[in-house]
């Protein structure tokens, strides 16, 4: 393969769709530094792994020598993205999305190279708009435009209410290309026709229209819906990395395929497809592909140091000889009289209820320091010590505190 061929194909992996993609390639064979923007609502305080697709894609533009723009979207987070919703989104407060966009800032240098990244805020072309600027963008889309976004016409149709509000987001984040004279935009599939919007608006501003890279939405721990913070389902970049190695290392082999395409920069194309090859025939088990794939992400996010203790402290509980020592401890608050193991499980966080934590004792699948522990009355009581478990991977060092 050609540099340029060898470009495009790093370019093109774990991408759902290039609008256009020879557009892409043009743009590329010219040499010049490439403006790629990828657009942030501040709507949650923190990121996750669903999140760093995006950025890792950017990171892959910065390596090969272009220009990154994160946009901060403070003025459209105020508005509230209609994406995939069925209701009317509350909008967020000044306050909210200042706070937000600051903790944003912080995270997002894990994967992104500061000297290439340009952080900007929308607020900084919209906040000088005046009502007839804004009056003047909206004449330039109509509604039966608007009405061709799947979920506004699943609304319509169901008669259920949408604010003309809206109507402006994809309208306001179209406009963000403009402003920033974007080449590329990346976002996530369910974005598609927001991204589109700012090819339409570059063109009736007489800009080369942008390049649309859409990326697949992650699937979280269950392997079924999206990553999501409010499904429970997520790994958060700045959790411990203990926490990042035990959540990756539950993950099921085919989700382990998804996540290293989507989410590895250590494993290349080709090696990607040799593992295959690997595990298909037996000589390589996932599981210790998992815990190479868990080692560079607890690595990245929180430093190989603390990315090595976390490894030794699962590999000392999973195997049974090690130090668990390393692993974090947990401090728990209990009243004088103690706990019984099932409500110790469930309040550690290591069961979601009393009865799975009962269950989970029936099922000889309780181990408190490597035995396995299976009396349901035992009382645990203040300065108790000891590294509890629930099955193969689940697992804590607790100590008991008196209230």
């Amino acid at each position: 393969m050609t540099t340029a061929d060898t470009a495009i194909a790093q370019l093109a992996r774990g991408t759902e769709e290039i609008i256009k993609r020879e557009d892409l390639e043009a743009r590329l064979a010219t040499g010049r530094p490439l403006r790629i923007k990828a657009g942030f609502d501040p709507t949650a305080p923190d990121l996750h792994l669903g999140h760093t697709v995006l950025l890792n894609k950017m990171r892959q533009f910065q390596d090969l020598g272009h220009q990154v723009v994160f946009l901060i979207g403070d003025f459209t987070g105020m508005i509230g993205d209609p994406t995939g919703k069925s209701a009317t989104r509350k909008p967020l407060t000044r306050e909210d999305v200042l706070a937000n966009a600051q903790t944003y800032a912080d995270q997002v240098f894990k994967v992104l190279d500061k000297e290439r990244t340009e952080v900007r805020f929308n607020s900084e072309w919209f906040g000088a708009m005046t009502a007839a600027d804004m009056i003047k963008l909206a004449g330039q889309l109509t509604v039966a435009r608007m009405l061709e976004r799947d979920d506004f016409a699943k609304r319509y149709a169901a008669q259920q209410s949408i604010s003309i509000h809206e109507f402006l987001y994809p309208l306001v984040q179209g406009y963000d290309s403009v402003a920033l004279r974007a080449d590329v935009e990346l976002g996530g599939t369910d974005q598609k026709f927001n991204l589109l919007m700012g090819r339409g608006l570059q063109e009736q501003h007489g800009q080369a229209p942008q390049i649309v890279m859409t990326m697949p939405l992650l699937e979280g721990l269950d392997g079924v819906n999206k990553m999501s913070k409010s499904l429970g389902n997520y790994i958060g970049i700045n959790e411990p990395a203990i926490d990042i190695v035990t959540k990756t290392m539950k993950i099921d082999d085919e989700l382990m395929w998804r996540w290293i395409e989507l989410l590895s920069f250590e494993i290349g194309l080709a090696e990607l497809a040799a593992l295959k090859r690997d595990v298909a025939g037996g000589a390589l088990h996932p599981k210790d592909l998992k815990l190479r794939l868990a080692r560079e992400l607890a690595t990245r996010f929180r430093g190989a140091a603390e990315a090595e203790k976390a490894i030794e402290g699962w590999q000392a509980v999973v195997t049974g000889a090690g130090d668990t020592s390393q692993l974090p401890l947990t401090e728990l608050v209990v009243p004088a009289e103690g706990l019984r193991i099932a409500a110790l499980l469930t309040q550690v966080g290591l069961t979601p209820s009393n009865s799975e934590a009962m269950r989970k004792l029936k099922e000889r699948a309780v181990r408190i320091d490597g035995d396995v522990f299976e009396d349901p009355q035992r009382v645990f009581g203040p300065g108790f010590e000891a590294v509890l478990q629930v099955g193969k991977r689940t697992f804590a060092r607790v100590r008991l505190a008196a209230a």
